[in-house]
């Protein structure tokens, strides 16, 4: 018999014409001490099924049975940690988890649940913020409580639906290692729920697709053999991962494809000249760029058309002037793609913001085709983390906006065409009508994207583009980017904490190192073959080097370090020899014809 099973189990939300079915028919058997990932997108019903293990919902058909008895509703045995921290604002560290204990253990002394408290706080690293308050933590922090409060309980079953998931890449990778440290300590029986494969790998003894909704089903079970602990890092070299890595994903990129994608309408791009690439004109219909943008437009620079030259940037505060950057120095050629890489702070952001014009340089110059930046303008586009879309006009219209802007000498039609080609190159054909409020996060910056490349910028900036969404979403409009990025070569930096975004979209990955005081610490020439595809990515022999590299280079300015240039040089010659040991090996080709 099963210590934990899924039997038959179905759920819908609503009636009649607004019933949704939710899960259909869903059988599991989990046996005890053993862990298991169920991944999907978002939508899947993957909220639906742990609330329904957890006891918070009843389903419509079948059930869950927990050693051997149906559960009817909650119960201390079964541990939830949601991806909201849910903690009392008013209580400290200790109080949120003494509060759980507190419920559980009426029966045992008050030095003996003290006792336990103190013993889970210290397991998730926060004994030195035992008396903290949630608003002066940070959110990994606060997960961190979130899961000592539910191991605390000692239940037999942990459930952890997407606890990571608000998080940034790099916390969540720390915490996904303290995480796999602290599962070898309890030895519970784990059901997480994820849409990070790589997270999965790590953690889990099998991986189990939820195919996505209406009527979502549990796809083919993939078992995680490697041994234990893992590595994220080592990981990489060990072709049981990588083989593990490319099934999981294809199985879900395929079933990712079948939901429906829209197809593109035939639209070709009219043949006109945005005002900030004219030359010669003085023109100042509307809201028209000033002379100096206008006048960039003559030059037609290749080598350097991006030089950022000993940029710096200081911020008065109370203790005195904070350099955050510190002598950035790069030369970009027209048509590359740059990714900024590096731990919180280290300036990332602050370098875009001040090449996008949004915030003044202290010292230093970035000149952009000749002509150096002193403001914003249409000529340099930049996509945020939120898109920023008028909730009130369509997505049509947020795209038109800008193009109306920027091709005042165009007709109506062609200037209609500019808006619908983009649209539909990111997916949006059929949602392009529909106001931006009523569209998902996914769909609002696939927006964002096609706004951004319709203003036919010298300049694309991305500030994490893709950081709010779910993993799987992102794999989307990665490609939709690189989709996109290939018809234009438009010159292009983006800022991610992503290693997978960074390898894809880049031909250098700039790594920073830690701040104040940034400066690049290590720059990474990603020589494989374009186009690129995620999927086609993973069949590169030398993909998982470059990852490798990346990965260690994070860990050696891990918690503000300083590495020494011995250190950062050995790492990139370990990349190296292991690209010349695949040298040998037959080639693989992942780029397809245009």
């Amino acid at each position: 018999m099963a210590f934990l099973e899924i039997s038959g189990l179905s759920k819908h939300y609503g009636d009649g014409v607004r019933r949704t079915d939710v899960l259909s028919d869903i059988n599991l058997k989990v046996e005890e001490g053993e862990f298991i990932a169920i991944v999907g997108f978002s939508g899947s019903g993957k909220t639906t099924l742990i609330s329904a293990l957890a006891g918070l919902i009843a389903p419509d058909r079948g059930g869950v049975i927990f050693k051997g008895k149906e559960i009817s509703g909650p119960g201390p045995e079964r541990g939830v940690v949601f991806q909201s921290y849910s903690l009392m604002p008013w209580l400290s560290v200790f109080g949120n988890v003494s509060l759980a204990i507190d419920s559980v253990f009426k029966a045992k002394p008050k030095s003996e649940r003290a006792a336990i408290a103190e013993k889970y706080i210290n397991m998730v690293g926060l004994s030195h913020a035992r008396d903290r308050k949630p608003a002066e933590l940070s959110g990994g922090m606060r997960q961190r409580v979130a899961v000592a409060r539910a191991l605390a309980m000692q239940p037999e079953v942990l459930l952890m639906d997407e606890p990571l998931s608000a998080l940034d890449a790099l916390t969540r990778a720390k915490l996904q290692d303290e995480f796999a440290a602290i599962c070898g300590q309890e030895k519970k029986t784990i059901i997480l729920i994820t849409n990070d494969v790589d997270e999965a790998i790590l953690l889990a003894d099998r991986i189990i697709p939820l195919k996505p909704g209406p009527n979502a089903t549990l796809g083919p079970e993939f078992r995680v053999t490697l041994p234990r602990p893992r590595d994220r890092a080592d990981m990489n070299s060990d072709p049981e991962f990588i083989r593990l890595r490319a099934a999981v994903t294809d199985y879900l990129m395929t079933i990712g494809a079948e939901r429906g994608a829209e197809t593109d309408r035939d639209i070709i791009l009219p043949d006109i000249v945005p005002i900030t690439k004219k030359t010669g004109s003085t023109t100042t219909i509307g809201n028209a760029p000033p002379a100096a943008i206008l006048a960039a437009g003559a030059s037609h620079k290749d080598a350097g058309f991006l030089e950022f030259k000993n940029l710096s940037k200081v911020y008065p505060t109370p203790k005195g002037p904070l350099t955050v950057v510190d002598g950035f120095d790069l030369s970009m050629n027209k048509g590359e793609f740059i990714t900024l890489i590096g731990h919180s702070g280290c300036g990332k952001s602050t370098v875009l913001s001040m090449v996008s014009g949004l915030n003044n340089i202290s010292d230093g110059a970035i000149i952009l085709d000749g002509t150096t930046i002193t403001k914003a303008g249409p000529d340099k586009a930049v996509v945020f983390q939120a898109p920023s879309l008028l909730p009130w006009l369509t997505a049509y219209d947020n795209v038109a906006l800008g193009v109306d802007q920027v091709y005042p000498h165009a007709t109506r039609q062609e200037r209609k065409d500019v808006v619908e080609y983009y649209l539909s190159r990111v997916g949006l054909a059929d949602s392009m009508h529909k106001q931006a409020a009523d569209l998902s996060n996914g769909m609002k910056q696939r927006v964002g994207i096609a706004r951004a490349f319709a203003l036919s910028p010298k300049l694309l900036l991305l500030d994490e583009p893709f950081g709010m969404l779910d993993s799987l979403t992102r794999w989307e409009l990665q490609d939709v980017l690189m989709d996109v990025w290939k018809r234009t070569r438009v010159t292009a930096i983006c800022v991610t904490h992503d290693v997978d975004e960074a390898i894809l979209l880049a031909d250098r990955v700039v790594m920073m190192s830690n701040g104040p005081n940034a400066r690049i610490g290590n720059i990474m020439e990603v020589d494989l073959p374009r186009p690129r595809s995620r999927k086609a990515l993973l069949d590169h022999p030398d993909y998982y080097a470059y990852r490798e590299e990346l990965l260690e280079f994070l860990e050696a300015y891990e918690g503000g370090a300083h590495p020494d240039e011995h250190l950062l040089q050995s790492i990139k010659q370990k990349r190296a020899s292991r690209m010349q040991r695949q040298e040998t090996a037959p080639p693989r080709l992942m780029a397809v014809a245009e």
